[in-house]
């Protein structure tokens, strides 16, 4: 589907129907990241609208060459709520770089938010602190036949555990938008990644349920000014998950999924009592 704004045509995907989810991709992949990341989650959900967006220079959204900095990026996923949710309320999730943009969304318009996800959230340049790459697991027999494929350096960079099913998962969901982000326009971006100034700072207490998931192993964003973040939120869960690195969702799908699934049933159980509240009003 296309989000045409004044400026930018976006890219985005919607699945099911319902109580909408925004789902928001890190920096050089695209909606498949999220897709594969949240799908099983909602396979036995029904009454949820996901909506899987691509960012600018990101997948089938083009880039442009106005577009010089986050905060750019930012408006314009601004503009794509305002257009899409036309004002409506919806729960939102993002994972790294798309974790970071969730934050600042989330602090210019928590009214709207019933809910936030954030999935190996980064803090920013600025704030970069994430232990040594460390791999946990090898299956050799699989690398050994992988060696020449398209994508297996990329595989090796970044993920702790390295077998069939984490390849096979990173080539579709992550390698696949890798190969599609416009180059030049990301390492652009790459210069003014930081948000200008505190915008990912909450404004005022956020008294709705998030959950922050970070990998042990993350050696891309950490997990420690991860921690900090959760301290800001009164209703945030913290986990921290071992035999995990930045695709947490892949190499602990499992409780990935487990641990979604409870934020999701604390976000119903908000949205239920507000429901209560403003019925008695």
């Amino acid at each position: 589907m296309k989000c045409v704004l004044d400026s930018l045509t976006i890219d985005y995907e919607v699945h099911g129907s319902g109580y909408p989810v925004l789902l928001i991709h890190g920096f050089g992949c695209d909606r498949r990241l999220m897709i594969g990341c949240m799908e099983p989650v909602f396979k036995n959900r029904p009454g949820w609208q996901r909506i899987y967006l691509d960012l600018p220079g990101m997948g089938r959204t083009k880039g442009a060459e106005w577009i010089q900095s986050t905060d750019e990026i930012l408006t314009l996923v601004e503009q794509f709520v305002d257009k899409v949710f036309a004002g409506q309320r919806f729960v939102l999730a993002g994972e790294s770089y798309g974790g970071y943009l969730s934050r600042a969304l989330l602090s210019k318009r928590p009214d709207q938010i019933d809910g936030m996800l954030l999935i190996c959230p980064t803090a920013g340049i600025a704030l970069h602190d994430a232990p040594p790459s460390n791999t946990v697991y090898k299956d050799k027999t699989v690398l050994a036949r992988l060696e020449n494929e398209p994508g297996i350096s990329e595989f090796l960079e970044i993920q702790v555990v390295q077998d069939e099913y984490n390849w096979e998962r990173f080539k579709a969901e992550i390698f696949s938008g890798l190969r599609a982000g416009d180059q030049e326009f990301l390492n652009r971006i790459s210069l003014k990644y930081d948000l200008t100034g505190n915008e990912d700072m909450p404004r005022e207490p956020y008294m709705k349920p998030v959950l922050i998931l970070t990998g042990r192993q993350d050696h891309v964003v950490g997990y420690k000014n991860q921690w900090e973040y959760a301290q800001q939120y009164p209703h945030a869960s913290f986990v921290m998950l071992d035999r995990a690195g930045h695709n947490l969702q892949i190499e602990q799908h499992d409780l990935f999924q487990a641990l979604a699934s409870e934020w999701l049933d604390r976000v119903m159980e908000c949205r239920g009592r507000d429901e209560h509240v403003m019925r008695a009003e």
